[in-house]
């Protein structure tokens, strides 16, 4: 996943679904996976929200120069990339 020129590295496809089935098991009613790009670690990281306007307060990877950064974010139920 997030192979290519807008994308810092790839994603191992194991892994995020790892990530949401993690979300997904939670006691904490999760809706969406984020994925965030950390600058200062060079590695991705998941953040879990609970609604969709959380989403919106991450910085956008190619957009922000700070140092976590949202590249997508998913449905946790339906593996939908809303973002």
């Amino acid at each position: 996943m997030f192979e290519g020129p807008n994308y810092p590295k790839p994603l191992d496809e194991s892994l995020f679904d790892e990530w949401l089935e993690n979300g997904r098991s939670r006691k904490i009613p999760y809706a969406y996976l984020l994925v965030i790009w950390d600058e200062l670690d060079g590695m991705y990281l998941p953040f879990f929200a609970e609604d969709r306007s959380e989403i919106q307060s991450y910085p956008r990877y190619g957009s922000s120069p700070e140092n976590q950064l949202l590249v997508a974010a998913y449905d946790l139920y339906s593996g939908t990339r809303v973002i």
